[in-house]
């Protein structure tokens, strides 16, 4: 069969978009309530998508930069994500159900059974957004005054990650014979017990929950550091990338998969996704038009808080004079992507704010079917992408265009498929059978500063 594309959805709150929450036909409060994700899920699904995605935070992330400007944004409450996504299993069938959990501000045990039992529930579908959380704002929830040191962070995660896969390979696919008659419910041989000792955990194991219908969920990483794009390499199946231009995704998508053979692995077990707003209309200035809507919504508060999460806030600049030179410090490598944004673009700070409006760095393309297919069908074809995760600018009838416009377009050019080939989301996925991977070893030396 001819290569296709992967697809998945991000179903952040009611859109992408700073301003979703505004748009006339969202659902002020969709982010709270279930019925709005059930609609979102059951949509992708329709649209043949091989996943929906959750992100996630343990806390508020946005800092109130200027004053005033959280109140102002809907971002700021949602479901915890393992519970959503098991009642979303119970309205779906194919469809892939992917969500974040920290490996800052988590037990290895905790999250292998959360993700083994939710891969269960759906028959096959769980997959583990791998994060590690970045910001003050979360640790504070967590008797820490400011988040662990990088290093630290990435080289907890590596053992986190090993820990878990671990923990999943603790029942043989066969283990369960639950024999009434000789009174046997599984063969000892079929239990294994981890015993797992390094410098971070100590967990004995064996996981109290079977061999997931997967052999194990999928993993989905979205570092973009250099300890991120590692530990993809180890570890994922998924990588949710953010890129503006084609040449940075497909550096990033070269960079990625050259690291791969140092851990056995084949390019092609790795799919890379760039997250990827289109929002689609018959003709180009209809679609122009439905972007101008949520366009003309941005408060400039919250564009300016936009900035304010990665470069620092800009407030007492004047809104169409230059963006100064930022002194970076937080989430430096999307603070950095916004930086040489602004500067490759001439862009004002009211500019600046209004291009990652909805994107927030992502690529964003505005026009007919036709033309978002041929810009997705250079990426694919061109090396910087094996599919792309979509960012609706709101839902859920950013969802429905795309669906409904773009994918009958992706079947028409054979990118797409018309059916879903398997019942889980690593066969969906294409993705290499379920095994331990050890992951690297991203640091050697632990900053003190980080186990407060």
């Amino acid at each position: 069969m001819p290569r296709q594309m992967k697809l998945g959805v991000s179903m952040i709150g009611m859109g992408y978009h700073v301003a979703a929450w505004r748009h006339p036909e969202a659902p002020a409060g969709g982010n709270m309530e279930l019925s709005h994700y059930v609609h979102v899920a059951q949509t992708a699904e329709r649209g043949l998508f091989d996943m929906a995605f959750l992100a996630d935070g343990v806390g508020i992330r946005t800092y109130d930069e200027p004053a005033g400007a959280i109140s102002r944004l809907a971002k700021n409450v949602q479901f915890e994500p393992l519970t959503l996504l098991s009642a979303l299993a119970m309205v779906t069938t194919r469809i892939g159900l992917v969500a974040t959990a920290s490996t800052t501000y988590n037990e290895p045990y905790h999250v292998a059974r959360k993700f083994a039992s939710l891969d269960h529930i759906s028959g096959g579908r769980a997959g583990w957004n791998v994060v590690t959380s970045a910001t003050d704002m979360e640790a504070r929830n967590f008797g820490r005054p400011q988040a662990p040191p990088v290093d630290y962070r990435y080289d907890r995660a590596a053992e986190f990650v090993d820990v878990v896969q671990g923990l999943w390979q603790s029942w043989d696919d066969d283990a369960f014979v639950r024999d009434k008659a000789s009174g046997v419910n599984y063969r000892e041989t079929g239990l294994h017990v981890l015993d797992h000792k390094g410098p971070h955990f100590t967990v004995r194991g064996p996981l109290n929950v079977a061999r997931t219908p997967q052999g194990q969920p999928i993993l989905v990483q979205a570092g973009a550091s250099d300890a991120g794009r590692e530990l993809a390499a180890a570890t994922a199946d998924v990588v949710y990338a953010a890129a503006a231009t084609f040449e940075d995704a497909r550096a990033y998508y070269a960079d990625v998969k050259s690291r791969m053979t140092r851990y056995g692995r084949a390019p092609d077990e790795l799919k890379i996704m760039p997250g990827l707003m289109a929002v689609p209309g018959v003709t180009e200035r209809q679609a122009r038009e439905r972007y101008e809507v949520l366009q003309a919504l941005v408060d400039p508060l919250v564009g300016l808080n936009a900035i304010a999460n990665y470069l620092g806030d800009l407030s007492g600049y004047p809104l169409d004079g230059p963006v100064p030179e930022p002194e970076i410090t937080r989430l430096h490598s999307r603070g950095r992507l916004f930086a040489d944004m602004a500067r490759r673009n001439n862009y004002s700070i009211r500019e600046l704010y209004l291009a990652i409006a909805g994107g927030n760095g992502h690529h964003t393309i505005i026009g007919t079917p036709c033309r978002i297919v041929d810009e997705m069908e250079r990426w694919f074809d061109g090396g910087a992408a094996d599919g792309f995760n979509f960012l609706p600018p709101w839902l859920p009838g950013g969802l429905d265009d795309v669906v409904d416009q773009v994918v009958p377009e992706l079947q028409r050019r054979g990118l797409m498929r018309t059916a879903y080939e398997a019942t889980t989301l690593r066969a969906n996925l294409g993705a290499a059978p379920a095994c331990r991977r050890f992951a690297p070893r991203v640091s050697t030396t632990v900053s003190k500063k980080g186990v407060a």
